[in-house]
């Protein structure tokens, strides 16, 4: 058996550090120290050539009245992707040293059910790896150069608070910009309340280079912005456009346990149709893979609900019910009535849709105070042309057929996609024969030049068989009852701050959609538009690396006049780039909450506590910014009236006490029962997880919160951003506002017109790159092992880095072997893979699972720091990935890139180290 190697440090006597090389430790070992542990063997504790961790671990009793070691189980939260899995650290304590040994699963969350997946094993690597940044660090070279001084936290919080508080009195607070990743419970809402009270707009999240496509997709179609969660338990049939259901999807451990239920775990065994440009693990687990070409999902998602609208498949019950299908548009609007109504000095208004009854052959109304008919027995019309008013009008239904799914044949669809007539036409009839059929879709058809449109097609076709709040198909997350913080408190400069657009453009003409644009930044700092900033902050985000042509940061980052800031307890490319590192601690060493991703449909909250003392001088990031805010003193400190982490949290969770809703975990005590919030507090630290099952369908205030109070094929919410701001456009450059609605569909590069722009509708991708001279697309994609671009520095990980093919601790090209014939390559020459932006040399792998006209490959190293495990090994694709967005949404495109690919003369070169660059 082979272990990594656990070594001492002297210098840091409380911490145990894994080494970069394996060390043999037999099964014979293994057996003489469970034999330790179980039998009491002294002998073996007095080995030397055995870990300490593993002594610590195997110590029995200690005769004659000694004290042994102390062993606890300290329930937390996973933090290695968005899922939020419950987990259980083993701890020994030592000489008052307490030091963690073992993660597992906690069986009291319902999320994992005490279950992890690999990257759930790798947080003791995470605790102890021996790169971490042992406390706050100042620049003392160039940006970049790799020479520091360490400081005190006095130190740096005063120091950058005062470069704050000059900021804030020259009037430019707006010019601070906090960067952010994957961040957990209330990370983004303290990030945001930061910037609110200091007076910048720019907290830019990264969901615009991970999945945002999805939530905008909701939000067009259903009203909320966020991911849906499934009830995959009684799914019998899944249709997964782009979306790696066993490998990187989230929650990734529900999932998991999910498709082996849905394989195994039910009398009828679902089938799962795998639809994406590669055939990875998803697809080969999957009853069927439907390779398709890169950025057309869109296409084949019509074409199917073409063949459900022409057979009349879909499920009419549901379209009349819950969706604006009936609702009838004439000259181009809907006809609906707005109601005000006045009740106990109330004012509130409601909204009658008309719409045509084929019983009673005159018009009826839906109206969204009741969400039903007036009269109740109105059966609407789903399809159909009517006069109304001396006008025609046609159902919304009928509209999205004439306007765009009548020409979107499996025939013309097959043209775009490569996916032939015959199969289109079977997926579409047997997604809509089965019961409990669900049509999903994830980050790979979130994030392409058509995204936004290509997202709702998809999620039409769960809406056309009526999957959308039923058992087997889309649920809508519910969220827990916290308590809400006090209103931030901002002076003049703060309220002038916050006034100020954008820096990424978001919500504006350029992005619509947008939340955030985080891809763009550099751009807009070396555009110095709309403004220049001056000082970012980052949290939980490492874009120097994880941005495609990140080379623009480097150049954006020099030309920064003021401060850039992470809070990375690892030399990740970021923080070697920066002018002061403040380090948070990890996971394990902080309090901080978690709330579960869109999955089980009822509220989840997780609790990390911490395992053990930080090992370093490190710091819990929200405390950072507490004393960041206090420090800058006046309205902005005022507005942080919490002392720590665990202060904050618990002004927080009183809302769940005061609610009396839920358990503490799975067979837990009821909030209910408990007789104060003290008592409350020590369950939740004690368990770890709070929860409120079950979940009910039918709640449809919540599930379907748009303006009709339906599913909307037509979408208002829409049509009302595009006409909002070709209203203000209308009006600053003084044209019609048909005009300036065009001029927005221009510049958006949009090709459809009229009602179809708010309809799901095809539009043709864009592509970075000559197709005569990059002939192949490049796919970039996640593996189980990626741990959200983290994994890189954990020996586990990179041991099982992908599995489907064979490799680890390196990256690889995926080629087809007829592609492959064709270059004159096998498997194994050292390649270069070449775009319009740079090229990078690795190893070809000969792969069927790859495109004849595509390559792949996988995104998570490649790293020119981050510690001695990462650095230097493999390549990282977005290095020429061109920065291509879907403008409607500000979605980063990663399948939008063209390559050529050509062997190369000996092995790939070695990867240089961190160097001071200059782009004069």
């Amino acid at each position: 058996m082979f272990c990594y190697r656990i070594y001492y440090d002297k210098n840091y006597p409380h911490l145990y550090l894994a080494t970069d090389w394996m060390w043999a430790f037999t099964r014979r070992d293994f057996i003489k120290v469970a034999g330790a542990a179980t039998a009491g063997t002294a002998a073996y504790l007095t080995l030397k050539r055995y870990p300490p961790v593993l002594r610590a671990a195997a110590q029995p009793p200690t005769p004659n009245g000694g004290s042994a070691p102390k062993v606890t189980t300290v329930p937390g939260v996973c933090i290695q992707c968005p899922a939020g899995c419950g987990i259980l650290v083993r701890t020994v304590e030592e000489n008052g040293v307490r030091r963690a040994i073992k993660i597992e699963g906690n069986p009291a969350n319902p999320n994992n059910l005490g279950k992890i997946c690999p990257k759930g094993q790798i947080g003791l690597q995470i605790l102890y790896d021996p790169d971490r940044i042992k406390g706050p660090m100042k620049r003392a070279g160039k940006r970049g150069e790799g020479k520091w001084t360490q400081i005190s936290w006095d130190q740096a919080i005063s120091e950058v608070a005062d470069h704050l508080r000059k900021l804030r009195e020259r009037g430019e607070p707006h010019k601070l910009a906090i960067l952010s990743g994957r961040l957990r419970g209330q990370s983004g809402g303290l990030n945001g309340r930061f910037l609110t009270a200091y007076g910048s707009p720019n907290d830019v999240g990264h969901s615009s280079i991970c999945a945002d496509g999805t939530p905008q997709a909701h939000y067009a179609a259903m009203g909320f912005k966020s991911y849906s969660g499934f009830d995959w338990d009684n799914t019998k049939y899944l249709i997964s456009f782009g979306g790696s259901f066993v490998e990187a999807w989230r929650p990734t451990t529900r999932l998991l346990r999910a498709y082996g239920t849905m394989r195994r775990g039910t009398p009828v065994r679902a089938k799962i149709v795998s639809v994406d440009a590669r055939m990875g693990i998803t697809a080969a687990k999957a009853d069927e893979w439907v390779s398709i070409k890169p950025q057309t999902d869109g296409a084949m998602a019509l074409a199917m609900a073409h063949v459900i609208v022409r057979d009349k498949l879909y499920d009419e019950k549901f379209l009349r019910e819950h969706t604006d299908a009936p609702s009838l548009v004439a000259e181009g609007k809907l006809l609906v009535k707005n109601v005000e109504e006045e009740k106990d000095g109330k004012k509130t208004t409601y909204s009658l849709y008309t719409v045509w009854d084929e019983a009673a052959q005159k018009t009826a109304v839906w109206s969204t105070k009741t969400l039903a008919y007036d009269p109740p027995a109105t059966k609407s019309a789903l399809m159909g042309e009517y006069t109304v008013e001396g006008k025609k009008a046609h159902t919304v239904l009928q509209l999205w057929w004439d306007e765009v799914l009548k020409e979107a044949t499996p025939e013309w669809a097959e043209k775009i996609t490569g996916v032939s007539v015959e199969t289109i036409e079977r997926l579409a009839r047997e997604l809509a024969t089965t019961k409990s059929a669900v049509a999903a879709g994830e980050r790979g058809v979130s994030m392409q030049t058509n995204a936004v449109y290509s997202r709702i097609a998809v999620l039409a076709l769960s809406a056309l068989i009526g999957s959308i709040d039923t058992p087997g198909g889309i649920t809508v997350q519910k969220g827990p009852p916290l308590k809400a913080w006090p209103a931030v408190k901002q002076d003049d400069i703060a309220k002038k701050g916050v006034a100020q657009p954008r820096v990424d453009y978001a919500g504006t003409e350029t992005y619509p959609m947008a939340g955030k644009v985080y891809q763009d930044i550099p751009d807009r700092i070396l555009e110095g538009k709309p403004y220049e900033l001056d000082t970012i902050f980052h949290h939980y985000t490492n874009p120097l690396f994880s941005t495609p042509d990140p080379e623009r940061f480097y150049r954006a980052y020099e030309k920064l006049p003021g401060l850039i800031v992470t809070f990375s307890p690892y030399m990740d490319e970021t923080s070697a780039y920066a002018d002061y590192i403040l380090p948070d601690h990890t996971f394990l060493e902080r309090w901080q909450d978690d709330t579960i991703y869109p999955s089980v449909g009822f509220p989840i909250q997780g609790l990390r506590e911490p395992a053990v003392q930080p090992l370093f001088d490190t710091k819990n990031v929200w405390e950072t910014l507490i004393l960041l805010a206090k420090a800058i003193g006046g309205t902005v400190g005022e507005s942080f009236p919490w002392k720590d982490a665990e202060d904050l949290l618990k002004s927080t969770y009183q809302g769940i006490y005061d609610s009396k809703k839920g358990i503490m975990g799975l067979g837990g005590k009821k909030v209910a029962d408990m007789k104060s919030f003290d008592e409350f507090w020590s369950e939740f630290v004690k368990t770890g997880v709070w929860t409120d099952p079950p979940y009910t369908f039918g709640e449809w205030k919540r599930v379907l919160a748009t303006g009709s109070g339906r599913f909307e094929f037509l979408s208002g919410n829409l049509e009302h951003k595009l006409e909002d701001l070709a209203k203000k456009k209308a009006q600053k450059e003084n044209i019609s506002e048909h005009d300036a609605l065009e001029k927005i569909a221009e510049g958006l590069q949009l090709q459809a017109r009229g009602e179809a722009l708010f309809l799901p509708h095809w539009e043709p991708p864009r592509y970075a790159g000559d197709e005569a001279r990059y002939p192949l697309h490049l796919v970039t994609y996640k593996l189980m092992a990626h741990a959200e671009g983290r994994g890189a520095n954990t020996p586990f990980l990179q041991e099982n880095l992908g599995p489907h093919v064979r490799e680890k601790w390196d990256t690889w090209v995926e080629i087809n072997p007829v592609t492959a014939h064709h270059l004159g390559i096998a498997n194994g020459d050292p390649v270069w893979v070449e775009s319009q932006v740079g090229k990078l040399q690795t190893r070809a792998v000969l792969f069927e699972g790859a495109r004849p006209d595509t390559v792949n490959m996988p995104f998570e190293l490649g790293h020119r720091v981050y510690g001695r495990w990462a650095k230097g090994r493999g390549v990282n694709p977005n290095e020429i990935m061109a920065n291509v967005n879907d403008r409607l949404g500000g979605l980063e495109a990663f399948s939008a890139t063209r390559v050529k690919v050509y062997r190369a003369e000996g092995p790939p070169p070695a990867r240089p180290a961190m160097e001071v660059r200059s782009h004069a």
